[in-house]
């Protein structure tokens, strides 16, 4: 009973997040990263450099192949939420170009607020703005059509 409702608590908590990220003007992505994110238009240059930098910084946690870890649905011992697949399987083409930059550069706690705690910090002091960026364009990359469409729908409406 109680994993259940640390589960329900963490989705409640994000979904509170999420919720202010599009109420928010603020939250909204600055035109420059919409257009160059948006609609797979990055070079093959951004994606590779994307492949490498998230080879580098990100698959340890979110897997090789963007599988993310077993039982990411599930909570921890520690009560925080595994990390999630990037690859079509997880929920990361639900979200906006804004929302899944800020999580990169700031954390997913920062993001979601409200005593959130994720075991992922914020990249924004590793990486520059544009490699952030690269590592979205390449995940965004291996997603079918279908989920590109979606997430590019959810970016225009941010």
């Amino acid at each position: 009973m109680r994993r259940t409702s640390v589960l329900f608590a963490a989705l409640g908590a994000a979904a509170a997040g999420l919720g202010l990220a599009w109420a928010c003007p603020f939250f909204a992505a600055p035109p420059f990263l919409a257009a160059r994110t948006a609609g797979g238009d990055a070079s093959a240059a951004t994606i590779a450099l994307g492949k490498a930098l998230y080879a580098e910084r990100c698959a340890a946690c979110h897997g090789a192949k963007l599988e993310g870890q077993r039982d990411w649905k599930s909570p921890l011992p520690s009560g925080r939420m595994p990390a999630p697949p990037h690859d079509a399987s997880g929920h990361t083409w639900h979200h906006p170009d804004g929302v899944l930059f800020r999580i990169t550069r700031e954390g997913p706690a920062a993001v979601v607020g409200g005593g959130y705690q994720s075991d992922m910090p914020g990249f924004g002091s590793i990486m520059s703005d544009d490699e952030i960026r690269a590592v979205l364009a390449f995940i965004k990359s291996t997603w079918p059509e279908q989920e590109r469409q979606y997430q590019a729908e959810m970016t225009r409406r941010e």
